[in-house]
């Protein structure tokens, strides 16, 4: 059994990445395929049906080698010598096949969706593997070179085939303005191929050296190993199918849309041709979230062992056995036995960003996180992984250029393209075309048969589409198959809604001539009262005298009630209620005395306020402009008088305004004049009628306190509010 013993380890040689139709599966043309990574993908679909016929996708990656990867085919490459490797105390691997069989899907209404494929999908996972002891037995015992111990911790790997037949649905769940929003959800029948496990727990390994005789070397060993599968591979290597290993899987997922220009694509406002816009893309940007393979398979026939892997090897021992089992068994210690398991699925959530950035182009950010412990026994998952995928799309191709961040091999770029019914692309061809140190190859193949949802032709643009039309190039109604109706009197009412058909008439007396019925020159179309002869002033009609006071309505100003003529047909009204008449009442809205013609008399108490609030004015000194330290305050005073004045609407009052005898006279005179006058213009401005004020200037000719004094002389500059009588 030469490098028998390796076998746990060599594998991690061997990498796939989850992660399958990379670029492609976002591509809003990707159709059946893409219910596999978000069954919500399908819905409200570019696609009547798409129906694939065979696609396979497949990947290859590790962190332990780095290989010129076109080199590998070339004769006399030797992969041990001309690969570079990258030991870790944990170096990593999975391998992983994804082969889609007949699937389809077709919408089974506008907003629902079904979807059903076949499947066959295989992945292995190597996790945690020393590489440092890889690289030190990789030639076999005999040609390695004596080593301390070395952890080789836990070890962890599995493998996994299985088959899938899948339903999805998926809707509209809300579609409002600029926000769509779509769900999906996916039942798997799984059907179990085979699975084989691996698992270290707290393994060493170290080698004693024998340079006399290197086949004398010796490998020891500690720990412990669990080692199964889905059938007793010790008793029987042959594979046996077991129709009863099987299981159910579900996946889930959301779609939401930002539609900024939904108003285009109103379905209220679509024309048959438009096909409801079902062939265009709608939205600026597009979130995906989802979680796909969550289920497990029950092989019912799987057993499972443990051993005490503490004991020595030699090269010679390796060599003298025929399988990892008799190797197990001659040289350590089975522990344990037990029967029945379950192989989970490689559970993933997947979440995607796609914004199109202009008409045809497209940038695409998606990653995957494996939801699956790395730890776990028996375990296969997907490598997480962050792609940025710039795209051009458009019904019949597509191109993309995948820019991808994987767990285990880095970065890679990939291209790939679908034209028409075949797709075909690899997520890290453009790496590995000039990369010395790949560690990872993938590459999807398909081929498809596409029915798009496209718009219906409508040469003459009248709604009817023209597999419908009887005529294709002249417009017409529906209900005449698309073809015009006939106009025999040539009055531009159609003979279908024509009442004289052979007569010419306007359209809104269904094609016949208007009548007079009434005999009073307005023909009946305008005649409000076809039956009553009327003026032609009044349509037709009679003029109506409602509160039968002899003025007829159109010059009563109070047609419902009845009254004076001179009053233009309307009662005499007392609005503030004080006994005089509105039309004779000078301040009909205030109340006042018959006497002083309704209106309300000016009172001593309103003359002592108006007093007190213009002696507060106060002015700049020696000048004709309110003082700014008591702006404030002056305002107060002047809304004060305006409140006052409002209430006497009849009544004339003047501005006074005086000053002391310091300085000229004459200078006094006009400074006392124009403090007046900008008092009223400032009433003025805040509403009181300029019918009911004036100002004058007195100088200092009428003092109220001697001049001797200052606080006289302050008393004698003032402005006054004096009541001279009504209008």
């Amino acid at each position: 059994m030469k490098k028998q013993l390796l076998i746990l380890l060599t594998l991690s040689s061997f990498v796939a990445q989850a992660q399958s139709y990379s670029g492609y599966f976002h591509d809003n043309y990707a159709g059946v395929q893409s219910v596999l990574f978000n069954p919500a993908s399908i819905a409200d679909s570019r696609f009547k049906t798409d129906i694939n016929l065979f696609s396979v996708s497949s990947a290859v990656s590790n962190d332990l080698y780095g290989v010129k990867l076109f080199d590998v085919y070339k004769d006399g490459y030797d992969f041990d010598s001309q690969s570079k490797m990258t030991p870790s105390n944990a170096n990593n691997a999975l391998i992983n096949l994804d082969i889609m069989g007949p699937s389809f899907m077709f919408n089974i209404a506008p907003k629902h969706t079904l979807a059903l494929f076949t499947r066959a999908r295989s992945i292995t996972n190597l996790r945690d593997v020393n590489g440092s002891l890889i690289d030190q037995v990789k030639d076999g015992l005999d040609q390695a070179s004596g080593f301390g111990p070395i952890n080789a911790g836990s070890p962890n790997g599995a493998a996994h085939a299985w088959g899938e037949l899948g339903l999805s649905y998926a809707a509209v769940l809300l579609n409002k303005n600029q926000h769509f929003l779509k769900g999906g959800l996916t039942a798997k029948y799984l059907q179990g191929v085979g699975n084989a496990y691996i698992q270290g727990k707290n393994a060493s390994a170290s080698l004693q050296e024998d340079t006399n005789n290197p086949e004398n070397s010796k490998l020891f060993t500690t720990g412990e190993m669990i080692i199964g599968g889905s059938q007793d591979w010790e008793a029987n290597e042959d594979y046996e199918f077991d129709i009863n290993s099987s299981g159910i899987g579900f996946d889930f997922g959301f779609v939401y849309e930002w539609r900024p220009d939904y108003a285009k694509y109103d379905l209220n406002n679509a024309k048959p041709a438009d096909n409801n816009f079902r062939d265009l893309n709608k939205y600026k940007l597009r979130f995906g979230l989802s979680v796909t393979d969550i289920g497990s398979i029950n092989y019912k026939k799987s057993k499972q062992d443990i051993y005490d892997i503490s004991g020595e090897l030699t090269q010679e021992m390796i060599d003298d056995t025929d399988n990892l089992y008799d190797l197990l068994n001659d040289r350590y210690t089975k522990t344990s036995t037990s029967k029945g398991v379950k192989t989970n699925l490689p559970t993933a959530l997947h979440a995607d960003v796609d914004w199109n950035i202009h008409n045809k182009f497209y940038l695409n950010l998606n990653g995957d996180i494996s939801m699956v412990s790395n730890s776990k026994l028996n375990a296969v998952n997907i490598a997480d992984r962050v792609s940025l995928t710039p795209r051009y799309e458009s019904r019949w191709f597509s191109f993309y250029v995948p820019v991808t961040w994987m767990e285990y091999s880095g970065t890679q770029i990939g291209t790939g393209l679908r034209v028409g019914t075949f797709f075909v692309g690899s997520g890290s061809i453009v790496s590995n075309l000039v990369s010395k140190e790949s560690k990872a190859a993938d590459f999807y193949v398909g081929l498809k048969i596409p029915v798009y949802q496209k718009k219906f032709k409508d040469r003459d643009q009248d709604g009817v589409i023209d597999k419908q039309d009887s005529c294709k190039k002249v417009a017409g109604p529906i209900e005449n198959k698309g073809c015009p109706w006939p106009d025999t009197d040539g009055d531009k009412v159609l003979d279908k809604d024509d009442a004289c058909p052979d007569v010419a008439g306007p359209v809104e007396n269904k094609g016949c001539p208007w009548k007079d019925t009434d005999g009073d020159t307005l023909l009946d179309n305008v005649d409000a009262c076809p039956t009553v002869s009327g003026p032609v002033e009044n349509k037709g009609c009679p003029w109506p005298d409602t509160d039968g006071d002899t003025v007829l309505d159109k010059d009563d100003a109070c047609p419902d009630v009845a009254g004076l003529v001179e009053n233009k047909g309307c009662p005499v009204l007392d609005t503030d209620k004080d006994g005089v008449a509105d039309n004779v009442d000078d301040c009909p809205l205030i109340a006042g005395p018959a006497a002083n013609k309704g209106c309300p008399e000016v009172n001593k108490a309103a003359l002592a306020q108006l007093q007190v609030e213009a002696k507060s004015i106060f002015f700049t000194s020696g000048k004709a402009t309110l003082s700014d330290a008591k702006k404030v305050e002056t305002s107060g005073r002047l809304d004060a008088i305006k409140e006052i004045l409002k209430n006497y609407p009849n009544a004339k009052f003047a501005v006074y305004g005086h000053t002391d005898n310091v300085g000229n006279d004459k200078v006094n005179q006009k400074l006392s004049e124009e403090r007046a006058k900008v008092i009223m213009d400032a009433l003025i401005e805040k509403g009181v009628n300029p019918a009911n004020l004036t100002s004058q200037g007195f100088g200092a000719t009428k003092p109220v306190k001697s001049n001797k004094t200052a606080a006289g002389r302050a008393e004698n500059r003032r402005t006054e509010i004096v009541y001279l009588g009504n209008f």
